[in-house]
């Protein structure tokens, strides 16, 4: 009898071989064949699920960029009623800490993210998920950022600038901590990775209370 094979776990197990390469080789070398070795298939099992090396990165993509949605979403609903409660200010670093490289599974997704974004620039077949996601990701930031600095959308309504500057310098700071860590695990440690970005909260905090 022949064996079943769950289609969507196949793709996954390819996305996770793709994702391994990339973070040990780089996305250049993410091949068909490549891919298909690591993931330990013959190259067209990877050919039965993708007609190409582009259609494979691609979906690899979209694919990484929705487990990290995904995961901040799952954080955004377990926020508190109250932008002021201590656990909630505790959940939101829970949060941001979804976008950083503070573990195996999040150091591989924050590295091809990185790079998928990166080969965007110069391969089209990735700009439309390089634009879906940053849009996404940044829909996330400006949520955060407006329960951190006014408490709900209704009394942010009049701080659209001041808004969207704090969501941009906390989206730069989360890219610049995620490089900082990947490229230099030994100094940037998790728990640095962590009192970095509570130091910052604390300064937009700091910061709009003294403009008001």
């Amino acid at each position: 009898m022949p064996k079943i094979v769950d289609a969507a776990q196949r793709r996954q197990e390819i996305v996770g071989a793709v994702c391994r390469i990339i973070a040990t080789d780089g996305l250049e070398r993410a091949s068909l064949r490549e891919v298909a070795d690591v993931a330990g298939l013959a190259v067209g099992s990877v050919r039965h699920y993708f007609d190409s090396s582009d259609d494979l990165l691609a979906y690899s993509f979209a694919a990484v960029s929705d487990r990290i949605l995904a995961r901040l979403h799952a954080r955004l609903a377990g926020l508190g009623q109250s932008a002021d409660d201590p656990d909630d200010s505790r959940a939101v670093l829970t949060l941001l800490g979804e976008f950083l490289p503070l573990d195996e599974e999040r150091a591989l997704d924050a590295c091809a993210w990185l790079a998928f974004r990166n080969a965007a620039r110069i391969r089209p077949v990735l700009a439309a998920e390089a634009d879906r996601s940053h849009r996404a990701v940044a829909a996330v930031v400006g949520r955060v950022i407006t329960r951190l600095l006014h408490g709900d959308e209704a009394s942010a309504a009049g701080a659209g600038p001041q808004l969207v500057t704090a969501a941009e310098h906390l989206l730069a700071t989360l890219d610049g901590l995620t490089m900082h860590a990947l490229l230099q695990p030994g100094w940037m440690s998790p728990e640095m990775c962590r009192d970095v970005l509570e130091s910052h909260l604390e300064g937009l905090r700091r910061r709009v209370g003294a403009s008001h």
